[in-house]
Formats: structure tokens, C-alpha cells, sequence
């Protein structure tokens, strides 16, 4: 999910906790692990200044989102709490917990996926079933918002706690629909992979079948449409040559579900086809010919 998606995300997970007895001290201690843990697995970011191999692609929602992680981290916040705010609280330890598992565990939903189960395994987890920005879930946050503004006699905790389930029953009602799509479509391809659109309920369908990869738009609620058909210039040789000169293209090649190769007169290079639009794709690695 975005930055602001995992705002929302401990912003909520803040207000649905019961502050009753808690002093002003300890809210603001509440108040930094939960923000503060729905954001920490994207510390990842700052590995960009000393990648020289080309290897962020595959460090981004890498090891920093691991499930495996998520206790270490909640205890990172549990120190951090008692450091900053001298509070000592099991309460922050689990709510760290909490607002690590959910970034790490949401992101698995979009088409960017993470590495879930690392160190293990190096497999990205991707269902591509909701959308990395999804408006949906900023509605029922500001929903949720103007009613504890509104609705004084509502407690605040109760609100925001209805949200969470809101959010889980989108959650799983997108991804049902999801699921259902990539059945259908699996039996017709070698490889099907699913990118949710930021309209909810319609997803792309991206499958390939030997050099050919369709991008197809399709909901369980209208009809599809072959938004293209790509041809891959499936070549091993010039695959060896173009890892050896741009590095980001192995990585690249190792974090995508499948690529489409470009072989023409001026470049060569790989792209993921989950991003395509508009006749390129943002996931683009290239080397120039001579």
C-alpha cells in the first residue's frame, strides 16, 4: 500500500484502542508505535544509497516486511516507547505488533508484493487483488472520522473499530472476486497474474502464453476487454548479455511473476507487463545497442 494508506493504517489502529485510562504520557507513546509500526517495514528505503548491483528492486519489501520480522520490530518500538516517553506498557508492544503485521500483510495484496516469507524463501507473495492505492479504504477512514466528529454519543474506539471490519469484509469481498477471475483465466495461460484497478471490483488480467501476453480488463460485472496483446522477444542468449550489462534487469527478471522482452535495432531490455500502460511500462530495464 501507499504512505498515506499505512498512515491511515496505525492512525486507526490509535483510535480503536481504549485510551480510558491512559495519561497524556502514554497516549503519545500509543500514538508513536502506532504510526510509527505501520511504517517501519518501509525503512527499506534507504538502502537505495548504497545499492551499486542493482539490487533494490528486490530489497524494497524485502526482508523488512517478512512476517518473521514483525516480533522484532514490535520489540524495537517497545524500547523505542520506554527511551522517548519513559513508559513501559506491554499494550505498545502488542500494538507494535499489530501495526506491523498489517502493513506487512496488506501489501501482499497489491501487485507489488513483498518478500512475506523471507529469509526462506525469495518468492515474492503478490495476489495483486487490491489496488496499492485504494480509495476505498480512505473513505471508510474519513467516514469513520466525521462520524467520531459527529456522533458524540458514538465512542470513538467502537467507530473505528466497525472500520477495521469494513476494511477486512472489502478486503476479502475484492479478493473473492479476484481469485474467482484467476481461476477462470488460469486454465487458458502458462502464467495468469492479477492487478487490481483503483476502481473497485475490476482488475487486469495479465497472462502469458509462450511470446505472447495478453492485458485483459475484466470484472465478475461486465464483459472483457483485450486492452493488448504484447509480443516477447523470448531470446536466453541476449537475456545473459543484458543482465551482464544492466544489472537491474536479473533483478528485475527475478522479482516479476513473468517479463516481456524487447529486442529491436536500438535496445535491449525486459518489462514487467503488470505496470504497462499506455504503450510502456514504469518497470522498464534496458541496455542501449551500439
Amino acid at each position: 500500500m501507499d504512505t498515506i494508506t499505512h498512515t491511515l493504517f496505525g492512525a486507526g489502529l490509535y483510535k480503536a484502542s481504549n485510551k480510558e485510562r491512559m495519561n497524556k504520557k502514554e497516549k503519545y507513546a500509543l500514538l508513536f508505535t502506532a504510526i510509527g509500526a505501520s511504517q517501519i517495514p518501509d525503512s527499506d528505503v534507504i538502502s537505495q544509497l548504497w545499492d551499486t548491483a542493482g539490487y533494490y528492486q528486490m530489497w524494497h519489501r524485502g526482508i523488512t516486511h517478512s512476517v518473521f520480522l514483525v516480533p522484532f520490530w514490535a520489540l524495537l518500538f517497545y524500547i523505542l516507547s520506554w527511551i522517548f516517553f519513559k513508559v513501559k506498557d506491554v499494550k505498545l508492544f502488542y500494538t507494535a505488533l499489530i501495526g506491523v503485521f498489517i502493513h506487512d500483510t496488506s501489501d501482499v495484496f497489491n501487485a507489488w508484493g513483498t518478500g512475506y516469507l523471507e529469509p526462506f524463501t525469495s518468492e515474492r507473495l503478490t495476489l495483486g487483488t487490491v489496488s496499492i492505492i485504494d480509495f476505498v479504504i480512505w473513505f471508510i477512514f474519513l467516514i469513520s472520522f466525521i462520524v467520531s466528529k459527529t456522533q458524540s454519543s458514538l465512542k470513538e474506539k467502537a467507530i473505528y473499530r466497525t472500520a477495521w471490519i469494513v476494511i477486512c469484509l472489502h478486503i476479502f469481498i475484492q479478493s473473492a472476486q479476484g481469485y474467482i477471475l484467476y481461476n477462470q483465466y488460469k486454465p487458458g495461460y502458462d502464467h495468469v497474474a492479477l492487478s487490481a484497478s483503483f476502481v473497485p471490483w475490476h482488475f487486469s488480467v495479465i497472462g502469458k502464453n509462450g511470446e505472447t501476453v495478453d492485458i485483459i480488463k475484466d470484472s465478475l460485472i461486465t464483459k472483457p476487454a483485450l486492452q493488448y496483446r504484447l509480443k516477447s522477444s523470448e531470446n536466453s542468449a541476449a537475456l545473459k548479455t543484458l543482465f551482464k550489462q544492466n544489472p537491474k534487469a536479473r533483478t528485475l527478471y527475478q522479482w516479476s511473476p513473468f517479463v516481456v522482452m524487447v529486442d529491436t535495432k536500438e535496445k535491449l531490455g525486459i518489462y514487467d507487463p503488470r505496470f504497462y500502460k499506455d504503450g510502456e511500462s514504469f518497470l522498464f530495464e534496458f541496455m542501449e545497442k551500439k
